[in-house]
């Protein structure tokens, strides 16, 4: 069969170019003190957000999070064709519930870590084909929540392990249109490929160390990516990981390495990495769905709107996990999606 929007084996190419409109992001309060904290559309001033239960703070910084964004493109919830969402917890609820209030036709995602750039993707191919527009991607993520389904509740005060990484508080919003479509002003950026991952499974079963159980999925997509299209890393300004941490990264490049791509370490960055500083005590770095969804807002779309950065690849990495699987000695599959971001000049 052929599929003319296709390159190689798991690369597509988006013709009718989806732009993004606008874009928001909403995050709590020690990620506010981490070196992007200035960059948030709305810092919540405490954990449970002046909610009842942290899961209900979840689903207000995923729906306040939403709300911005369309503020931004000065466009009402009944325009949204779709919102396609995703979180961590059992059933996507906070993301369900979020699009309750929002009243937006939703398609609930996952893909663990990685759901913001699987968002992305599916949602430029709904722009890209003509079946809805504008499109709303989000995803979210709480540490509290995160902690109560995964591990042990706060209250155990439970140690946590070096190569442990933090959940962030956060949820990031971006609004896809078609091209040419100036309701919403000038863009910020534009999707122009995307590669969809495998699972991948290297026999890691240690629930605290997510780095190593996403490196080799991270590692499998990039390289897919680099055969089926024939560019190089030099080919990116960045080459963005959601959120490998300290680990997953410096696996990525001996991953890469050994199936034939180097990978140049001045054109990585992981958005663990960079939302919280090193002395917060974060351990490998930051995880979660909303970390690198926040980070996408806050960070790299405003380098590409603002013409320092022209081309990324972003390419969110997750750890197909559940305490149900874990408990039964399962070994942790990963997957990464990856999108190419341009910038409209």
């Amino acid at each position: 069969m052929n599929a003319p929007n296709r390159m190689g084996n798991q690369t597509i190419v988006y013709r009718n170019t989806p732009w993004i409109a606008a874009s928001a992001c909403a995050a709590g309060p020690r990620e506010a003190q981490g070196p992007l904290g200035d960059r948030f559309d709305l810092v919540a001033d405490t954990p449970d957000f002046g909610q009842e239960s942290y899961e209900q703070a979840e689903v207000a910084l995923l729906r306040e999070a939403c709300r911005i964004c369309l503020d931004k493109a000065h466009v009402g919830e009944k325009s949204v064709q779709a919102m396609l969402g995703g979180d961590l917890l059992n059933q996507i609820m906070p993301s369900s519930l979020a699009a309750r209030s929002l009243r937006i036709p939703f398609l609930g995602m996952y893909g663990a870590c990685s759901t913001m750039s699987e968002g992305l993707l599916v949602g430029g191919l709904l722009v890209d084909g003509g079946y809805a527009a504008p499109v709303l991607c989000t995803a979210g993520s709480h540490y509290a929540t995160a902690e109560r389904q995964y591990r042990f509740p706060l209250e155990y005060g439970n140690q946590r392990t070096p190569a442990s990484q933090w959940t962030v508080t956060g949820a990031g919003v971006v609004l896809l249109a078609q091209q040419g479509d100036a309701v919403y002003g000038k863009p910020l950026a534009k999707l122009t490929r995307g590669c969809i991952g495998r699972v991948v499974d290297m026999g890691v079963n240690d629930a605290n160390n997510m780095g190593a159980a996403m490196a080799p999925a991270a590692a499998a997509t990039l390289c897919a990516y680099f055969d089926d299209t024939g560019e190089t890393p030099e080919r990116f300004d960045r080459i963005i990981t959601g959120d490998l941490g300290y680990v997953g990264s410096e696996l990525l490049l001996e991953w890469c390495g050994k199936m034939g791509h180097s990978l140049p370490r001045e054109r990585m960055m992981d958005c663990g990495l960079t939302i919280y500083d090193p002395g917060q005590d974060s351990h490998a770095g930051g995880s979660g769905c909303g970390c690198s969804a926040v980070v996408l807002s806050s960070y790299i779309l405003p380098k590409l709107q603002s013409g320092e950065w022209q081309r990324v690849l972003f390419m969110a990495t997750g750890a197909l996990l559940s305490p149900t699987t874990s408990q039964q000695g399962e070994t942790i599959p990963g997957v990464a999606h990856a999108v190419v971001i341009e910038g409209v000049r």
